[in-house]
């Protein structure tokens, strides 16, 4: 008798704000898919070391005080011999499988590292999510990313440029495009074409995510919110930033791109600066968001991962 085939691991790599935690609530809700959340962690403290067995370093000593990690409650394996590489990584995506017995596909969300993710794994599957970019930017600023748009676009444009330099080295049949227009406006084809690329079986049960979380239903009027709550100048700007990466991804410019004058930019940057100071110290309180930059800037290491795990705290308590 064969015995249950392995599930699989797939990842969902697209920029923050860009409806990835929407689509991780539909893929939680099939029945033979799980998806726990953020991974990021897996690959941001893994690097090169070509005197390790596997080739990869992880920093473990980073790992452990990585807020998302100890969110999850996984457990480094402990034993006669340390994993500290792709060993250490492949240990903790197994115990993720063991969490999730019946499932046929893990799916994790990543929104960085894309190619420190293929490198180390070659026959990877992904689902690049994208939004447009000014939805991205728009939406940065109530996160307390950025003061304005041409700043809040910032993150999407790296991990758009990350996904390039490495998406021609994913064979096609391990790939697939996702626009958050296309979900949220036709959820129930889109995600029949994402059930068909993970080899199972369409469930209507992904389209009643929303009666079970905090988040509501897709709604169509997500869409392009930037036309109605964002100036044309604020656009032009962004456009300016995104260059041909926009058009490259689909997306059409709104207007005449410009770039900021020098007195332009150092107002943004200022601006920029000030706002997360001020977003900080109301979010977390003076004490805690100030002594925790002081006690990191003087080397306090002790102090400030006391700190830094009451910010997380904190953080915790605000996400949806």
């Amino acid at each position: 008798m064969s015995g249950k085939t392995e599930a699989q691991i797939v990842y969902v790599y697209g920029a923050l704000r860009s409806g990835t935690t929407a689509f991780r609530l539909m893929l939680d809700a099939h029945p033979e898919t799980v998806n726990p959340g953020e991974f990021d962690f897996l690959f941001d403290h893994l690097s090169r070391d070509p005197s390790h067995p596997t080739g990869w370093r992880v920093d473990v000593a980073a790992l452990r005080q990585d807020r998302i990690f100890h969110d999850k409650h996984l457990v480094l394996p402990e034993g006669k011999t340390r994993l500290d590489g792709l060993d250490l990584i492949d240990a903790l995506l197994d115990q993720l499988k063991a969490q999730a017995p019946t499932a046929k596909v893990v799916s994790l969300n990543v929104h960085r590292n894309a190619a420190r993710l293929i490198e180390a794994y070659p026959d990877a599957r992904l689902i690049h999510m994208i939004r447009d970019p000014r939805d991205v930017a728009r939406s940065s600023i109530p996160m307390g990313w950025a003061a304005h748009v041409y700043h809040g676009v910032d993150h999407w444009c790296e991990t758009e440029r990350d996904w390039d330099a490495i998406s021609t080295l994913i064979l096609p049949e391990n790939q697939l495009l996702l626009r958050y227009e296309d979900l949220f406006s036709d959820w129930e084809s889109e995600l029949k074409r994402v059930c068909d690329f993970l080899d199972i079986t369409w469930s209507p049960a992904m389209l009643s995510y929303h009666e079970h979380t905090s988040y509501a239903a897709p709604d169509p009027k997500l869409i392009a919110q930037w036309r109605h709550k964002c100036s044309m100048d604020d656009i032009a700007l962004v456009e300016g930033k995104l260059g041909d990466l926009l058009t490259e991804r689909g997306y059409a410019f709104a207007t005449s791109p410009r770039t900021p004058t020098t007195m332009e930019r150092f107002k943004l940057a200022l601006q920029h600066k000030l706002y997360r100071w001020r977003f900080g110290t109301r979010t977390y309180g003076p004490l805690l968001y100030w002594g925790e930059k002081l006690s990191r800037k003087l080397g306090l290491s002790t102090l400030n991962a006391r700190l830094a795990a009451r910010i997380s705290e904190r953080h915790r308590a605000t996400l949806k």
